[in-house]
């Protein structure tokens, strides 16, 4: 039992650190029969979904490739026509981030969300609906238009909204979601891919619109951000929110006086630094510079890592090995969307208790060690035609996504979020996502062309990137986890990393000037309280006057 209590105190303090650890509420009863926290986590449900919406985007249109119907309606579109319906979409979304975060900046994460996802509807309804290719590429560019709008807010208030112990871990599975999308869209085009008529890729399109559709109807329930609310000043509003979603109620909680606290000292230190923030920002200082170079590498590696190739051409890559049949096209899509979602969900769990840095370099390992034997067994294919090289290339493709998965899932939104403060985040996170779309929006002109030109060639250049990556994640990026988001600025800013500690000294300051008359019990754990308080401002661990007064902290 000892051992057990011990196992679950250093997992709390390995997802929030000693500071925010030692004010937790008691708790022996799991997330899902604790009310409150089983209300906010079906709540972060609706924005949590928005990663449907790209990852329905590329499984579909892989699966609209292989379809004879589709290619003979737009009259077998050419590899430069193919390139242009493909990238309008990250076109759309490259646009449509900035103002994006300009509309979250200004007006609440929510704002631009109710735009998104109309137009994520609409611009379904319009591409199912479509009569000609420069009708489909229209549509397209609502969706990526559309996209923007949710894809780069609802992580953000994910994170800002999740309770602490559960962030890190909800906010690294929300890619998880680009799984959900794509795997409703490859099995519905493995679905449909018999019927002889135009909905066997109408029915697929319409689809895109199903679940930005619902989320539309459901935002209302969603809170705002409180990060946000205490920005405009509104923090009794974002002190009824943190009583209700992280604390059951409890109106004296010290957990939320020391989250209000903490924010508050953040937003108040990064605005004596820049009253008004601009993307000049994100370069004005060392700190800040270096934060948006990991932004920047972990948006431009997320296509360039080599899963552009898959996510978009795996019709053309299993052309080059012999794979050639729709039916079985379209199944192997379906299948690898369903080894991603859990994958992707299996590494999320492993955020806290690993850590983002050997998620981040074994996963590249992995990718790389794939990539470089995929790259040898299609050279083989191309010289002796066996199947056996073909199937083998399959294997290493699957595998090279698990790894991708491993570490790309969990972190692609989630670590530029973690790095940047409240100030920046938004635009930091618009900044890593507009690299990405850049980035995919080259490959999706490239990648058709090089492949026809060079075939099994072309895959050496990812090989030659990842070792890059590899010594970039090696000698940048920091590790985040066991901090709160306003600790995690004295990775970068030294002066910022006694933030959470001042908030601490200040909540012992006033736990030593109020006596509150309790039942025994609640004496006993107020005392626990203050011990571990006077321990955090001395710079001792926080848990360990938990421990010899309560024994252990488990919530979440």
């Amino acid at each position: 039992m000892a051992i057990m209590k011990r196992s679950q105190t250093k997992d709390v303090d390995l997802a929030v650190g000693p500071a925010l650890a030692a004010l937790l509420p008691q708790n022996p009863k799991p997330w899902y029969r604790t009310r409150h926290l089983l209300l906010l986590n079906c709540i972060l449900l609706i924005p949590w979904l928005s990663a449907t919406a790209y990852g329905f985007d590329g499984s579909m249109m892989n699966g609209l490739q292989s379809l004879p119907q589709w290619r003979n309606y737009f009259d077998k579109p050419s590899s430069s026509i193919l390139g242009t319906m493909n990238a309008v979409y990250p076109i759309g979304k490259f646009f449509g981030l900035f103002a994006t975060a300009w509309l979250g900046d200004r007006y609440g994460r929510k704002l631009p969300m109710y735009f998104g996802f109309a137009l994520l509807v609409v611009g379904a309804a319009l591409q199912g609906a479509a009569q000609d290719v420069a009708m489909f590429i229209v549509a397209r560019l609502l969706l990526g238009i559309g996209t923007a709008g949710v894809s780069q807010p609802a992580p953000i208030l994910i994170s800002e909204l999740a309770y602490p112990t559960h962030r890190g871990r909800l906010t690294a599975m929300y890619y998880s979601t680009y799984y959900v999308g794509g795997i409703i869209a490859a099995w519905s085009t493995y679905g449909t891919f018999r019927m002889q008529n135009t909905w066997s890729w109408r029915i697929p399109s319409l689809l895109q619109g199903a679940v930005p559709l619902f989320q539309l109807c459901l935002l209302y329930f969603v809170p705002e951000s409180p990060r946000f609310l205490i920005s405009k000043g509104r923090t009794e509003e974002a002190r009824r929110l943190f009583v209700k979603h992280h604390a059951g109620g409890d109106e004296s909680s010290p957990m939320v006086a020391f989250e209000i606290s903490e924010i508050q000292k953040a937003i108040s230190h990064e605005k004596t630094i820049h009253s008004e923030t601009s993307y000049l920002d994100l370069v004005r200082t060392k700190a800040n510079r270096k934060r948006t170079l990991i932004a920047v590498i972990v948006g431009f590696y997320g296509t360039w890592a080599g899963v552009a190739v898959i996510a978009y051409y795996l019709t053309l890559v299993l052309d080059t090995i012999g794979i050639t049949s729709a039916s079985m096209q379209t199944l192997i899509n379906a299948i690898l969307n369903v080894v991603n979602f859990v994958v992707a969900v299996l590494s999320a769990a492993l955020v806290d208790r690993i850590g983002r840095r050997p998620l981040w370099i074994w996963g590249v390992i992995g990718m790389f060690v794939s990539y470089l034997v995929w790259t040898v067994l299609s050279a083989k294919f191309q010289e002796t035609h066996r199947s056996a090289y073909g199937n083998a290339v399959l294997v290493f493709i699957f595998l090279y996504k698990v790894f991708y998965d491993g570490c790309y899932s969990p972190m692609l939104l989630a670590y530029p979020i973690e790095i940047f403060p409240y100030t920046l985040r938004s635009r930091g996170l618009s900044a890593s996502m507009a690299t990405n779309q850049v980035a995919l929006i080259m490959a999706q002109f490239v990648n058709p062309i090089a492949l026809d030109a060079i075939g099994w060639k072309y895959y050496i250049v990812f090989c030659v990137l990842l070792l890059i990556f590899l010594a970039l994640i090696y000698f940048f990026f920091p590790e985040t986890k066991g901090r709160t988001l306003e600790e995690i600025a004295g990775v970068f800013e030294q002066e910022s990393a006694a933030l959470g500690q001042d908030a601490v000294k200040e909540m012992q300051a006033e736990a030593e000037l109020v006596e509150v008359v309790e039942p025994a019990p609640e004496r006993r754990k107020g005392a626990a309280t203050r011990t571990a308080l006077r321990h955090s401002a001395n710079g001792a661990d926080p848990q360990a006057g938990l421990r010899k007064e309560k024994g252990c902290i488990r919530f979440g």
